[in-house]
């Protein structure tokens, strides 16, 4: 179950299990000085829900994986939380947070694949 893919795929389902929105796989495995060979964005849209989202994450792929981050940081205010999962980050924003870190155009040379809402 290593298999990048496999793992975009799981914490894709992680997120949307508590109604994340506006998830963006980006494919850093071309770039060389990333320090990740994926980062999935995605953004709640409170607190709360920003918890909930990272907390899905982590229990989704640990029940369906058997695979736990080696980290993860940003649960004191929630405004964004960071799981760290090796060669895969999640990152999970409120919208103003993540549009003031812009992670995506930091990362515009890398192959980025926008994941629809599912509603």
């Amino acid at each position: 179950m290593n298999n990048k893919t496999d793992i975009v795929k799981l914490v894709t389902e992680g997120i949307q299990d508590r109604k994340g929105r506006k998830i963006t796989h980006v494919d850093l495995s071309d770039i060389e000085s990333a320090a990740a060979q994926n980062f999935v964005i995605c953004e709640g849209s409170s607190t709360m829900q920003v918890s909930a989202i990272a907390d899905s994450v982590r229990e989704y792929l640990h029940k369906n994986a058997g695979i736990k981050p080696y980290n993860y940081d940003g649960y004191q205010n929630s405004q964004w939380i960071v799981i760290d999962y090796g060669h895969t980050l999640v990152h999970v924003f409120l919208p103003d947070v993540r549009q003031h870190y812009n992670l995506e155009e930091l990362w515009s040379d890398a192959k980025i694949n926008e994941i629809p809402d599912l509603d």
